[in-house]
């Protein structure tokens, strides 16, 4: 039996060939990588900073479906869900972790030193025990901050009620990040000689009543970058359009659904530069310990007209604090 010489060559090169493409294919560079993602509670601001993130990936090379994995867990605002969905994400082995909202973070962080996470919307990392200085994470733990503009928020809503006599500020004291803003924007109105009524609320349940009675008691009101009062804004909206009450808040879709005016972050934009630091991490290109934490690159002057139409406020008169 004769043997093709030329033919044997060319099925040895054609074997090599696929080796040597399935070897490609399980190497780091090709690998599906696995994201789990935990979100403490579900409302626009967070939503958007998920759906931002996402795009951050696609953006940097990681498309969902293809060369990326996700495994999202919404906690719904349980501490129970918090623990037992972050210790699922770090059982499940994902290459990088996500945690929306200062509570997840901190969940994340309090189940695992070793897995590579990236936070977002959370005000101050330091001051939440997350990282040791801003600068130099120095653990496996990096981010972007929401920590908005206070002075100008403040001041913006001085500038809409001049001659406030009281302002009314509402909370999650629960909440490390709302505390931060709180004090701060409560340092900023005794200095601006107002004076402060406060009021805290521990879940939504307790947000219609917070909000009716400062309403009934300030001459306006400012909210935190709030979780708990994000996800009840159409209820604070309500409340403050009956008693025709300028509120000013953290954040954009706060506003949106139930305030006056901000200068806000752009929750979806602050997801995109985190979903871009992420895929740094995922390259092999940078570590947490050594990517500092960065502050938001968009902020903009947000007019909720209906909300001012209904104050019977000129919202053509509404400036951005310098």
């Amino acid at each position: 039996m004769k043997v093709n010489k030329a033919l044997v060559g060319l099925s040895i090169a054609g074997a090599l060939l696929l080796s040597g493409c399935a070897n490609k294919g399980n190497s780091g560079d090709s690998k599906v990588k696995q994201v789990g993602v935990l979100q403490v509670v579900q409302h626009p601001s967070l939503d958007k900073a998920y759906d931002g993130f996402i795009e951050g990936l696609k953006e940097s090379g990681y498309t969902e479906g293809k060369n990326l994995k996700i495994n999202y867990q919404n906690a719904q605002n349980s501490q129970d869900n918090l623990k037992s969905m972050s210790e699922k994400l770090v059982n499940d082995k994902s290459d990088l972790l996500l945690g929306i909202a200062t509570p997840a973070a901190q969940s994340l962080a309090n189940t695992t030193t070793t897995i590579p996470t990236v936070v977002t919307a959370v005000t101050d990392l330091k001051a939440a025990k997350l990282v040791k200085s801003n600068e130099k994470p120095g653990g496996n733990i990096t981010g972007t901050t929401d920590m908005g503009p206070i002075e100008q928020q403040i001041a913006l809503l001085l500038s809409i009620v001049p001659n406030a006599k009281t302002i009314g500020l509402m909370y999650n004291a629960g909440e490390a990040n709302s505390k931060i803003q709180a004090d701060q924007a409560e340092k900023l109105l005794k200095k601006a000689g107002v004076k402060v009524l406060i009021k805290t609320a521990n879940t939504t349940n307790d947000v219609q009543q917070v909000t009716e009675t400062l309403a009934g008691s300030t001459d306006g009101i400012y909210v935190p970058t709030d979780n708990t009062f994000a996800s009840a804004a159409a209820i604070v909206g309500k409340v403050v359009k009956e008693k025709k009450i300028p509120l000013v808040a953290g954040a954009l879709d706060q506003v949106k659904t139930g305030g006056l005016a901000t200068v806000g972050i752009d929750y979806k934009a602050l997801g995109v530069q985190t979903g871009k630091m992420a895929a740094k991490i995922l390259d092999g290109k940078a570590k947490p310990a050594e990517m500092a934490v960065e502050n938001p690159k968009e902020l903009q002057l947000y007019i909720n007209k209906d909300m001012a139409k209904a104050l019977g406020i000129d919202p053509t008169k509404i400036k951005q604090p310098k």
